[in-house]
């Protein structure tokens, strides 16, 4: 996520990291330089058989934008649900955590309930890591390695679906405990229906992440962008002559810069600039986790690096 500490204008006008100039400035310098050896040959070469009116750019353009904006309401949506999923996550964490602590009891120095609140605990943290690997398509074993077992971490490599695994394995903890009396009865429900949450949340994200815009809607909206940029000099330059390049390149700016938003905001669990935070909010969930079990040496937060947090 791009971290810019002032967002008034005109502090934002500088800003050119994440946005969609620093995508989009090829195509911008492609259409000047058409625009500008069509300004230069307009009379030369008699170009102004081949010149439009202004009437189908005009009428095109109020569509194309509305078009546009539909789109980006949809793929901010998507951004929108996976930051709530995710909020869900650490909320729905911590309650999983708060709860096996205060259910099992205090500890009165039995090393029998201490091992089984560290291991759900750890385990947790462990889940959030791999939830958000699942998402990148971007296994990084060694972030779960310090919460697993060596054999239950090699077991999860071979798996599919790593966070699926983790919570069958949080489940099984808790029937086990039940089993030699560390839960009680009426208990054992309460902690299944915040794994059951879990499961949930992981649901939402997969079914954003594996269900993207459809591509014949993203690339109508490509298509029709790029022709109406690169056909507007035809349009413009019998009425503002000299000025076509300048005047090109702002209208198409704005176009091009509407589409690549909607891009950048498609798909919320990459690492672009403009996806969330994962590695961030994993951190404060570990963090938080930890601090359940009383640890004091906590990890740092994670902190952005060139204005971009991940």
């Amino acid at each position: 996520m791009l971290i810019h500490p002032r967002r008034e204008f005109p502090d934002t006008l500088l800003v050119f990291t994440g946005t969609a100039i620093s995508r989009i400035w090829p195509l911008l310098l492609v259409i000047f330089v058409l625009s500008l050896g069509m300004t230069l040959q307009y009379e030369a070469w008699h170009l102004d058989r081949f010149t439009l009116t202004l009437v189908p750019f005009t009428l095109s353009g109020l569509a194309l934008s509305i078009f546009l904006g539909f789109r980006n309401n949809a793929c901010y949506d998507r951004w929108w649900e996976a930051r709530k999923l995710w909020g869900a996550l650490i909320n729905t964490t911590r309650s999983l955590a708060r709860l096996t602590l205060s259910l099992i009891g205090p500890d009165d120095g039995d090393p029998e309930r201490i091992a089984f609140k560290e291991a759900v605990v750890h385990r947790i943290i462990a889940y959030a890591y791999a939830l958000r690997d699942h998402l990148r398509q971007d296994p990084r074993w060694d972030d779960l390695a310090p919460w697993l077992p060596p054999d239950e971490l090699a077991a999860l490599q071979g798996a599919r679906n790593a966070p699926v695994m983790l919570l069958h394995t949080l489940s099984r903890l808790y029937r086990d405990a039940w089993a030699r009396g560390l839960v009680h009865d009426l208990h054992l429900p309460t902690l299944e229906e915040q794994i059951t949450a879990l499961t949930n949340i992981q649901g939402g994200c997969e079914r954003i992440k594996n269900t993207p815009v459809p591509l014949s809607y993203t690339v109508l909206t490509h298509r029709i962008v790029g022709l109406y940029c690169f056909a507007l000099p035809f349009g413009i330059v019998g009425q503002v002559g000299d000025l076509t390049p300048a005047v090109a390149v702002f209208i198409s700016f704005a176009f091009l810069g509407l589409d690549s938003v909607g891009t950048q905001l498609e798909d919320p669990f990459e690492i672009d600039p403009n996806d969330l935070p994962l590695d961030a909010m994993c951190r404060v969930i570990e963090v938080s986790l930890l601090q359940t079990l009383g640890d004091t040496e906590l990890p740092p937060d994670v902190a952005p690096v060139g204005g971009i947090l991940t």
